[in-house]
């Protein structure tokens, strides 16, 4: 049977060919199974290098560096032993093997990190950041990522709790010893928790920037045939992926690539051309239809009419095919044609058709415009850089210490007996609790590690 501090073993690396493969352990037997295995004593804090061998034969496996860590200086906590191999996914099965034979057991997803944070190294807002970090799609939700993993999340909830833990101390002690410590003022109790709010609700104000950050949008480039879509599409990108002709409905079928934005993931799609008629056959049929419904799952919309010919009706037809809550930013293409410099209210360009704004993707004329324009659309311009991020699990505590906050303040408003008040008090520390991981279920620690790597 399994034992939640068994020692554990997994490929820290991936397992395909490569300059080196990373084993790692951790636990109680982490040195007695390296010292089976290795041809000379590893010592900790120190780089060591010689050969695996295999137990039985004392055959040479592989060439290594062992680096020994000795309990509580490594990641888990624990005792550590990582191995570095030669990247032969041959011989990095057969090390953890040997390493399984001698006592080992094969990690779970995600178990190195969830010890880390059993033992106390770091707080679950920290742990989750190691996945985001690993998930980081731009360079900017990398170095958020890293803030949070550094503690700079954990700092700013610490912050917040310190006075609310501090108020809920003084009013414990009136209740506890009325004849000795007096009432705590109502208007001290305010104080603390309209300053927490405030804190709070500028957390949550940028919760959307952040889901933006972590997880990225979908971009759909819509409009008729011949338009300018996949020059617009290769443009963005910077190298020629879709094809471009003069031949209506050469693009058949959506296709799509990652692009950076501004510190945006942004999954970027040129859908086909959507026209109909006769001469449109079955295949370009379907594409058109993959086309509605790649409009209508996106994020934002980039209306693209021809410049030359201006802007017709059934341009705006197209256009319609999008939801209407959707963002859509009007874009007027092939500007090395007509000669157009800005739009009319370049403040305002691509909100409306009659100011769109104006690019050539032979010249890139406009191109950093647009891409600034899908930025503004999606995140606004007056995001704050809050240096962290929050996800979904995190927003949701805040917001339920919020509530609890905000009845407190309203008692205390009414000066209702503290006693009651700090009824609330406490919930609003509990849910803040949740996002360190001081309050939190199995069910939910299982739910976040189970969604990284093993070996990790």
């Amino acid at each position: 049977m399994e034992n939640l501090f068994d020692t554990i073993c997994a490929v820290a690396t991936p397992l395909s060919a490569g300059s080196i493969g990373v084993i790692r352990i951790s636990g109680e037997k982490s040195f007695e199974i390296i010292s089976k295995i290795f041809d000379r004593p590893a010592k900790p804090g120190m780089i060591n290098h010689g050969w695996i061998l295999a137990d039985e034969t004392g055959e040479k496996l592989d060439e290594v560096i062992v680096l020994p860590f000795k309990n509580p200086k490594s990641f888990t906590g624990e005792d550590v032993v990582e191995i570095q191999t030669h990247g032969s996914p041959v011989i990095i099965r057969e090390i953890l093997n040997l390493v399984m034979k001698n006592g080992a057991r094969l990690a779970h997803r995600g178990e190195f990190t969830k010890r880390a944070f059993l033992n106390h190294k770091i707080d679950l807002s920290q742990a989750e950041a190691v996945l985001d970090l690993i998930n980081a799609k731009t360079s900017k939700s990398a170095s958020l990522a890293a803030n949070n993993l550094s503690g700079t999340l954990k700092k700013e909830i610490d912050n917040i709790r310190e006075s609310i833990i501090e108020i809920l101390a003084k009013i414990t002690a009136s209740l506890d010893f009325p004849e000795d410590v007096a009432e705590v003022e109502y208007a001290e109790i305010l104080s603390v928790l309209e300053k927490a709010e405030v804190k709070i609700k500028k957390i949550l104000e940028n919760a959307r920037c952040h889901n933006v950050l972590r997880e990225g949008i979908q971009i759909a480039i819509a409009g008729k045939p011949n338009v300018g879509k996949s020059s617009l599409f290769n443009a963005l990108l910077n190298i020629n992926r879709a094809i471009v002709t003069d031949i209506a409905g050469t693009t058949r079928d959506t296709i799509s690539e990652t692009l950076d934005i501004n510190g945006i993931s942004a999954t970027l799609i040129d859908t086909a051309g959507i026209r109909e008629g006769k001469e449109v056959d079955t295949v370009e049929r379907i594409g058109v239809e993959n086309s509605k419904n790649t409009i209508d799952s996106s994020d934002i919309i980039l209306c693209l009419y021809d410049g030359e010919k201006g802007l017709e009706t059934e341009d705006m037809e197209v256009f319609q095919l999008a939801c209407t809550a959707k963002n859509r930013l009007y874009v007027e293409t092939k500007q090395d044609k007509t000669g157009k410099t800005l739009p009319s209210n370049v403040y305002n360009a691509g909100q409306n058709p009659e100011n769109p704004i104006i690019i050539s993707s032979t010249t890139l004329f406009g191109i950093e415009n647009l891409k600034n324009a899908i930025f503004n659309a999606i995140l606004g311009s007056n995001i704050e850089d809050s240096g962290f991020l929050t996800n979904q699990r995190h927003q949701e505590a805040l917001q339920k210490a919020l509530t609890h906050i905000e009845n407190a303040k309203n008692a205390s408003m009414a000066e209702e007996l503290q006693d009651l008040i700090s009824i609330d008090v406490k919930s609003a520390l509990l849910s803040l609790g949740e996002i360190s991981g001081e309050v939190v279920t199995d069910e939910v620690l299982n739910r976040i590690f189970d969604s990284f790597c093993i070996g990790k």
